[in-house]
């Protein structure tokens, strides 16, 4: 009987390495294999923690500073009293006229922005014609400052809520009109081919096809163009307005009401804020097929 010589090795231990091998790699599932729930859940609570934290920590240093007259608190007033004096003034009813001021024109002009922009994105970005003839001119009053189209919406509409609408619908309208004509042109052309073969017509085609897969996009520029115009209204109050949060926060400035300046300031973070929340909702309604536009959370 023959016997293996020693430099042969059988064949059972040569295709099972020992546990010790250099040339295998062993990995043990972590937190988020074993409990994805509460590693999200975790993530979820120290991104929270960490948005919380910082502003906090800011507005405390503020206050430690107006406090230990490291600045001026006269031109500076501590966060403690920009709260309380605006807590006041809403009470009184002092700071309603100012914010529905603002609140209106930025609704008015949003809508109309937001309805003009959307309908020729889409016209545009279906019909090549049409983008080969407007797309030159828009892209050059795209990068005016929408400001210095305030002296001509002025002639145009007077002085009262006309110049300021019609800046903030201006403003509205190019974010939209870009969003929506970049998306529309970015919907796969298998989508469209699949339409085709199974027979759809213009209106099939835009209502199955190019909106639930443009929508998202679009949502997202609307979103974005609802904080720009909060910061194109309060800039256009202060230069040709009688009313309205932006007049206020300027004029107070102009008086040295640095206190009345900062709730000005804050009420408009809050409107931004709000505003822009608003159609982040309303777009995860109108949306519930399309992923999340904020980073947080998924990881």
């Amino acid at each position: 009987m023959s016997t293996l010589s020693d430099n042969t090795t059988d064949p059972a231990e040569a295709t099972a390495p020992a546990d010790d091998s250099p040339g295998v790699l062993r990995r043990r599932p972590g937190p988020r294999e074993t409990d994805p729930a509460g590693t999200h859940r975790r993530r979820r609570t120290l991104e929270i923690t960490l948005a919380a934290a910082v502003p906090l920590a800011l507005v405390l240093l503020w206050q430690l500073a107006a406090d230990q007259r490291w600045i001026d608190d006269r031109i500076y007033p501590a966060p403690s009293a920009i709260l309380a004096d605006g807590w006041q003034r809403a009470l009184d009813g002092e700071l309603r006229p100012d914010t529905w001021a603002t609140l209106k024109r930025v609704l008015a002009g949003y809508l109309i922005g937001t309805v003009s922009g959307y309908l020729l994105g889409l016209l545009m970005g279906s019909l090549p014609l049409v983008r080969a003839a407007l797309e030159p001119m828009l892209d050059a009053l795209y990068v005016v400052p929408k400001l210095a189209l305030l002296p001509v919406f002025l002639n145009m509409f007077g002085l009262g809520e006309g110049p300021q609408i019609a800046l903030v619908a201006a403003t509205v309208f190019f974010f939209v009109w870009i969003s929506t004509m970049a998306a529309v042109l970015a919907v796969p052309a298998g989508h469209r081919d699949a339409g085709h073969v199974f027979g759809a017509g213009p209106w099939q085609m835009f209502r199955h096809v190019l909106l639930p897969a443009s929508l998202p996009s679009v949502l997202v520029g609307a979103r974005i163009a609802a904080g720009v115009a909060v910061l194109v209204i309060v800039a256009s109050e202060s230069i040709a307005a009688t009313d309205g949060l932006g007049h206020l926060i300027f004029d107070s400035r102009a008086l040295f009401q640095n206190d009345v300046m900062f709730v000005g300031i804050l009420c408009v973070a809050v409107l931004g804020v709000a505003f822009s929340e608003l159609v982040r909702f309303l777009g995860r309604l109108v949306t519930p097929w399309a992923p999340r536009d904020r980073g947080r959370g998924q990881s």
